[in-house]
Parts: structure tokens; sequence; C-alpha cells
């Protein structure tokens, strides 16, 4: 299906790729894109992108905007479900080659190596939605996260989020305990309100000395930094784990403890037609 025809386009200048340096993705960039693939991990299939295409809604006709998309996990579903043009952004030049080889016989999709916390050419206000799946956590600079998020789109457009939920899933900083008492699996948070960031191997159980940083804000910053760029909540899901574990003493604790603690958190988002 061929995109549609944009306005003046004698006036409109497409976005200007930059060269990119390296990103703290790129050495693991080959890791991430087996570990994720066209068809997103097992998190992915399971939890995130249904949470994701809930929240956006029907996308049919609609050009859709997708900041660190990464290797474009969104794209497949979100152009199966009609969306008449896809872009992604992400800052890894080698993720987005991966993108690309995926999806580049499909005219509707474009990708592009940006910074998706920077101005750029692709900030241009012309999307009806968008997302940002898993990425909220990964960026030194929410603040800019969000006001590229709200310079992408049309007033009145709409975007996701799904992030690791700030809540429960800090790494290092909450971990599962046994009451053995009372029977019952819980999650213990030793910290919550301070901003961190934390080193992340990105091979767990090899000594290679690849990492990535996970920035830890709480809850607040976050939806304070949406509400200075524009953005207001509309809708907010908190998906659980969909795995369960195997039939033992503790399974039963351990099952009532996945339904009830969430790993996720999904906000549905409105740009207000006054910008701040």
């Amino acid at each position: 299906m061929p995109r549609p025809p944009r306005k003046n386009p004698k006036h409109r200048r497409p976005p200007q790729e930059k060269s990119a340096a390296p990103t703290a993705w790129d050495p693991v960039a080959a890791w991430y894109d087996k570990l994720v693939g066209e068809s997103g991990s097992d998190y992915h299939r399971n939890v995130i992108l249904p949470a994701a295409l809930r929240l956006l809604g029907d996308v049919r006709g609609l050009s859709v905007i997708d900041l660190c998309c990464g290797q474009g996990v969104l794209a497949g579903p979100l152009l199966e479900a009609g969306a008449a043009a896809f872009t992604g952004v992400d800052a890894s030049p080698q993720l987005i080659a991966a993108a690309r080889k995926r999806h580049d016989r499909d005219s509707r999709a474009r990708f592009l190596v940006a910074d998706a916390t920077a101005p750029g050419d692709w900030e241009d206000a012309s999307h009806d939605a968008a997302a940002c799946l898993m990425a909220v956590h990964d960026v030194a600079d929410l603040d800019g996260l969000c006001a590229r998020l709200a310079g992408s789109l049309k007033p009145g457009g709409r975007a996701v989020l799904v992030f690791m939920h700030p809540c429960f899933r800090i790494p290092r900083q909450t971990h599962w305990g046994w009451d053995n008492d009372q029977k019952i699996q819980f999650r213990r948070v030793d910290r919550y309100i301070s901003s961190v960031e934390i080193p992340i191997a990105t091979h767990p159980g090899k000594a290679t000395g690849e990492q990535t940083l996970f920035h830890h804000r709480p809850l607040g910053d976050v939806l304070n930094s949406l509400g200075r760029a524009g953005l207001a909540v509309t809708a907010c899901e908190e998906p659980c784990s969909h795995r369960r574990s195997q039939p033992g003493p503790f399974s039963k604790a351990e099952h009532r403890a996945a339904a009830e603690i969430p790993v996720f958190l999904a906000l549905q988002i409105v740009k207000t037609t006054e910008q701040p």
C-alpha cells in the first residue's frame, strides 16, 4: 500500500539524516536484535505489543512515529493494522540498519538515525500517533524525549509509552521475597524516590564488560516531564507478567504475586492543543 501524498510537496523537505556517533546500544546491537528479533521477545509478543496496540487504538490510515524504535519491532503490527505511514527514529545506526533490512519492501515504512531526545527535521507536527516502547528508562534526557514526542504530533494526536514499572521494577533496588509465616511472595522495594543511573550488563553470566544504563525515575518525574511537554495522560494500564511457575509448593503464592504486582506501566497520552 503506497504512502498517501503529502500536502504542498514542493515546500516540504525530507528529514536530513546526520551521521551518528556510536551509541551505547551499538556494541550490543547484534545481541539485542537477536533477543527481540522481528516479532519481539516473549514479553513483547505477549504483553508489551498488545498493550501498546490497545492504547493506540485504531490506526487505519494514520501516520505513526516510533521514537527509540530499535530494530522496528512495532512497525509490522502497526502496518498490518492499516497504518498509512510509519516512521522509526533511533540513535543506533546498527539497529536502524536491522529495521530497514526487515521492512525494505514496504514503502510505508522509513527509519531514521537520529537522537530522539534532540530536535530534528523529523519533528514536524505531522503525525497522528506516536509510540515509545521500553525506552523511557534508557534515555538520560527524559524532558527532551517528551518534547520531541509532542513536537512530532499534530494537536490532539495520541501516543503510547510502555516502560518498566518505576514503582516495582528497579534493577538491584527491587527484589522478590518470601514470607514464610504468611506463605506469600512479596516485592521488596529498597529505594524509589531517588533518581539513579544503574549500569546493566547486557550479557548476563558472560564477562564481556558490555553495559547499558537504566535511568530510574519516580513516577511523578515521568508525569511531570510529560506535562511540561504539553502531553496529558488519558489512560493507563499496569501489565503483569504472563509467565507462571512450574507446579510446586510455592506455585500458588508465585502465581498470585505475578498477577498482582505489575512488570510494566503503559500510558495513553494526548497532545493538548495548547503547548507550554
